[in-house]
C-alpha cells in the first residue's frame, strides 16, 4: 500500500474560526503547524454565522460585565454548563475580539467609534458585537489572511479519516486527499481538533455539507470521552420555501434589530410563551414555532412569519443586507413583507470534553469549537458561538504548542495505518450493494422524525434500533460506483456516513437516557426539569468497542439551579 507520510509538530484539523485561531496561536511557537481543511480555507461553515460575536465590553449597556455574561450563560444552557469553562469564556471573549480587530476585522462602530453592540435572545444587555448581519464571514476572511501572514502550511481539500493512537497518546492522523485521492499519514507531536459539528445527522439544517461529525466520530474512536450529547440545538427560525432553501439560517439578528413573530391568524403568539417574547433562549423560541405549526396555525409552508416591514427600510438595508438579498432572491422583500420560518437543526452543544486548557482526556489531543463539549450547556445562546472558537481555539494552539515544543517525534504503527487505509479503499473494491446517498437519506429522516426539538422514550427507541440494524447491515454493504479515487465525491460520502451513524447514535442513546426536560432536549413523556435526578452530565465513552454512559456531577463554580 502506497502512502505518504507528513511530519508537523502541530497538526490542526480543521480550518474554521476554532482551528484557524488555534494555528495562529501555535505558530506563535516557532513550529511547524499545519492546518487541515476539509474544504477551501476560507470557506469553512463558520462563514455561515451572521449574527454576531458576545463579549462584555459594555459599549452600548455601560453596566455590562463578565459575570453578567457569566449567568446568562450559565441560565440560558438549562444550568448544566461546564462553570470553570463558562468563566474562561466570558472572561477572555473581550481580549479576543480586540484581537481580531488587530488582524484586521471591521466591526459595526458606535457613533463614538466604539464597537457596536445588539440585543440577542436571553441576554440582560446588549451585548452581541456584529459585522452587519454577515460576522462570521467577516472572522473568516480576517483569519485566513492572518493565517496566510503566518508561517502555517496549510492543506485543503483534506478529508480525516482517524486519529492515530500509541499508547493511548495522540500521534497524529490518518487521511484522504480529496483533489487526488491519495493517502496520508500525519505524525504530529501535538493535534488540535476543530473540525466543527453534525448538524447533517438531520434532514433540515442551517449546517454545511462537510458539518457531518466527523471529528465527534474519530474523537470516539479514539477513545476520548463526550458530554452533552443529547442537546442538539434547533435554531428557531430557517427559511422554509422554496424548497431548495429549506433550512437555510435567518439570522437571530433579525429579532434582535425588532422582528415580531406572528401565526397565520396575525397573533403575535410568544406572548403566550415568554415575557422575552422574540429574545426568549433559542430553545423556548424553538418550541413555540413549532408548537404553534403543529396546531394549525402555521402558514401555507408550514412555518410562522417573521414581520420587520415595520422597520424603516434604512436600518434593514444597513443593519441586515444578507437577510435583505437572501429573501430578494426568492422574490420577497422583507422591507414591505414578512419572512416564513420555521426551526431547523443548527448547534451540537455537546461534543468532545475538554477542561480550560483546551485538552481533552487523551493525552497530545486538544480541542475547540463546535466539535466540543460544555461550555454551553443544554441551549447555546446566540453570539457565543463565535467567541468560543476564538476564546477556547486560542487556548488549544498555545497548550498544544508548548506540549510539542518539549515532545519528541512519536513513533506511528504502521499496522494501524494499514488497517485503516484498507479500510477507506474498501469501498473502493466493493462493485455493488447500497449507495451512500440511500443510508444517508434515510438517517437524517430518522433523526428528523424521532430525535429532534420533541421527543419520546418510544420514537428514540425506534430510532436506535434502525440505527443499530443500519450499522449492522447497510454498512457493510455500502459501495461507491465512481470509477477511480481522484475527486471521488461519493466514496467520501461513505466515509462521512460512519461518522453521522456513530454520532447519530451517541444523540439518541444520550438523550433517551436524560428522563426530563431540559433546554433544548425536550421530551413528551417527561416535560419537567428534574433537578434532584438529572442536574448532571451525560459523557460518553468508549469501553472495548460498547459505547457507555455515565452521569456524571456538573462541575459548578458559583451558581446553582433556583439560585
Amino acid at each position: 500500500m502506497s502512502y505518504e507520510t507528513v511530519d508537523t509538530d502541530v497538526l490542526v484539523i480543521g480550518a474554521g474560526g476554532a482551528g484557524s485561531r488555534a494555528a495562529i496561536e501555535a505558530a506563535k511557537y516557532n513550529l511547524n503547524v499545519t492546518l487541515l481543511s476539509k474544504e477551501l480555507l476560507g470557506k469553512a461553515h463558520t462563514c455561515m454565522a451572521e449574527g454576531g460575536y458576545n463579549a462584555a465590553l459594555a459599549n452600548v449597556d455601560t453596566a455590562d460585565n463578565w459575570e453578567t455574561h457569566f449567568k446568562d450563560t450559565i441560565t440560558g444552557g438549562a444550568w448544566i454548563n461546564n462553570q470553570k469553562l463558562v468563566e474562561v469564556l466570558v472572561k477572555e471573549a473581550t481580549d479576543r475580539i480586540l484581537d481580531l480587530e488587530e488582524y484586521g476585522a471591521v466591526f459595526d462602530r458606535t457613533p463614538e467609534g466604539k464597537i457596536m453592540q445588539r440585543p440577542f435572545g436571553k441576554q440582560t444587555y446588549r451585548r452581541t458585537c456584529y459585522a452587519s448581519d454577515r460576522t462570521g464571514h467577516e472572522l473568516m476572511a480576517t483569519l485566513t489572511e492572518e493565517v496566510r501572514r503566518q508561517d502555517i502550511t496549510v492543506l485543503d481539500e483534506i478529508f480525516v479519516t482517524k486519529l492515530l493512537t500509541k499508547d493511548k497518546i495522540v500521534v497524529g492522523a490518518t487521511a484522504v486527499d480529496m483533489k487526488t485521492g491519495d493517502l496520508i499519514a500525519f505524525r504530529a507531536n501535538a493535534t488540535v481538533l476543530a473540525s466543527g459539528g453534525a448538524g447533517r445527522i438531520y434532514k433540515i439544517t442551517t449546517n454545511a455539507q462537510q458539518d457531518t461529525g466527523d471529528g465527534i466520530a474519530a474523537a470516539y474512536q479514539a477513545g476520548a470521552s463526550l458530554v452533552d450529547m443529547e442537546m442538539v440545538q434547533f435554531h428557531p427560525t430557517g427559511m422554509v420555501y422554496p424548497e431548495a432553501h429549506r433550512g437555510q439560517l435567518v439570522t437571530e439578528a433579525v429579532r434582535g434589530e425588532g422582528g415580531i413573530l406572528r401565526n397565520n391568524l396575525g397573533e403575535r403568539f410568544m406572548q403566550r410563551y415568554d415575557p422575552k417574547l422574540e429574545l426568549a433562549g433559542r430553545d423556548v423560541v424553538a418550541r413555540s414555532i413549532a408548537t404553534e405549526i403543529l396546531e394549525g396555525k402555521g402558514t401555507k409552508h408550514a412555518g410562522v412569519h417573521l414581520d420587520v416591514s415595520h422597520l424603516e427600510p434604512r436600518i434593514i438595508e444597513e443593519r441586515l443586507p444578507s437577510m435583505l438579498r437572501q429573501f430578494l432572491d426568492v422574490g420577497v422583500d422583507i422591507r414591505k413583507e414578512p419572512m416564513e420560518v420555521a426551526p431547523t437543526a443548527h448547534h451540537f452543544m455537546g461534543g468532545v470534553r475538554i477542561n480550560e486548557n483546551a485538552e481533552t482526556d487523551l493525552k497530545g489531543l486538544w480541542a475547540a469549537g463546535e466539535v466540543t463539549g460544555g461550555v454551553h450547556g443544554g441551549n447555546r445562546l446566540g453570539g457565543n458561538a463565535l467567541a468560543d472558537t476564538q476564546v477556547f481555539g486560542k487556548r488549544a494552539g498555545e497548550n498544544a504548542a508548548k506540549y510539542a515544543s518539549k515532545e519528541s517525534k512519536p513513533i506511528l504503527d504502521r499496522k494501524e495505518i494499514k488497517k485503516e487505509f484498507d479500510r477507506v479503499q474498501s469501498f473502493l473494491k466493493r462493485k455493488e450493494g447500497v449507495r451512500p446517498s440511500e443510508i444517508k437519506n434515510k438517517l437524517q429522516s430518522l433523526m428528523w422524525d424521532k430525535v429532534g426539538i420533541f421527543r419520546t422514550g418510544q420514537q428514540m427507541k425506534e430510532a436506535i434500533q434502525e440505527i443499530e440494524q443500519t450499522k449492522a447491515k447497510d454498512i457493510s454493504q455500502l459501495c461507491v460506483t465512481g470509477k477511480g479515487a481522484r475527486f471521488n465525491k461519493e466514496w467520501i460520502a461513505a466515509l462521512e456516513i460512519e461518522n453521522m451513524i456513530t454520532t447519530a447514535e451517541m444523540v439518541a442513546k444520550a438523550a433517551l437516557t436524560r428522563e426530563e426536560s431540559r433546554g433544548a432536549h425536550y421530551r413528551r413523556d417527561f416535560p419537567k426539569t428534574d433537578n434532584q435526578n438529572w442536574f448532571i452530565n451525560i459523557v460518553i465513552r468508549q469501553d472495548k468497542g460498547k459505547m457507555t454512559f455515565e452521569k456524571a456531577p456538573v462541575t459548578v463554580t458559583s451558581l446553582k439551579p433556583g439560585v
